[in-house]
């Protein structure tokens, strides 16, 4: 019995391993189609549902970003992955009443989407007297099972943010359109990389923006192609989980 548990972990540690391999070369692939310098996109794990063992079998090679949708798995693992070479991000929708444990792990939120948000993030940080890296989420699919901004009013949340000088904005994040039509999944994707021009041009003082965290496993070479400097990928690394990619991601769900 115990051969047979130490054989399936040697075979899933194996799989993640070429998996990995396999994502880097894609990666590798769809930049320099795209023009692009390979060295400018960044792997994040995403890592809902997945053991520790299996995330530490992925560090390897340098990805050292893990990304979690729920407050409680990123307090569960947070002691098993942290050190000085990874970073910690929460990717999930935040409610303001987890805000307190979120700050104790995450070392960037890319999920910041209102002003409720960031008025009560502000508040936390600043009784904690320290600054946190975010991202502004922009629903740019207009899927009601998305959270996010709307694109429309993008504009006005960044300046809203720029006055609080506890929250440095490194970018945008967007959620792509589940869908086989890959001219509407382009579209998201375009949609974010113009909205980030439009707020650089605005030129405020907390908001670097050169980040853009977009693109999953089924569609991150379109991501790569409109500019994505971060990609989140879970199951193409770790494997099939129990339900797709569309399931993980139905944010509203998360809530019930």
């Amino acid at each position: 019995m115990k051969r047979g548990i130490l054989y399936l972990k040697w075979k899933a540690v194996n799989n993640i391993t070429a998996n990995r391999e396999d994502i880097q070369h894609r990666v590798i692939r769809a930049a320099i189609k795209s023009g692009r310098n390979p060295d400018d996109v960044k792997i994040l794990l995403a890592t809902k549902t997945v053991s520790v063992e299996n995330i530490k079998s992925a560090f390897i090679a340098g990805l050292n970003i893990v990304g979690e949708n729920k407050v409680q798995e990123l307090k569960a693992k947070y002691d098993y992955l942290a050190s000085d070479n990874t970073e910690m991000h929460f990717i999930g929708h935040l409610q303001t009443n987890k805000i307190k444990d979120v700050l104790k792990y995450a070392s960037c939120i890319q999920s910041v989407d209102r002003p409720d948000l960031i008025e009560k993030l502000d508040q936390r940080l600043q009784y904690e007297g320290r600054k946190i890296n975010i991202m502004m989420q922009v629903n740019t699919s207009y899927e009601e099972s998305k959270f996010g901004i709307s694109p429309e009013n993008a504009l006005s949340l960044a300046k809203m943010v720029s006055k609080y000088d506890t929250l440095n904005v490194t970018g945008l994040m967007t959620i792509g359109l589940f869908s086989k039509d890959i001219n509407k999944v382009r579209k998201c994707y375009q949609l974010l990389k113009n909205l980030q021009l439009q707020v650089q041009e605005l030129g405020l003082v907390n908001f670097t923006g050169n980040e853009l965290s977009m693109g999953m496993s089924n569609d991150f070479e379109i991501a790569i192609a409109e500019g994505a400097t971060m990609i989140r990928v879970g199951t193409a690394i770790f494997g099939d989980r129990i339900y797709p990619d569309s399931y993980y991601w139905n944010e509203q769900k998360d809530l019930k």
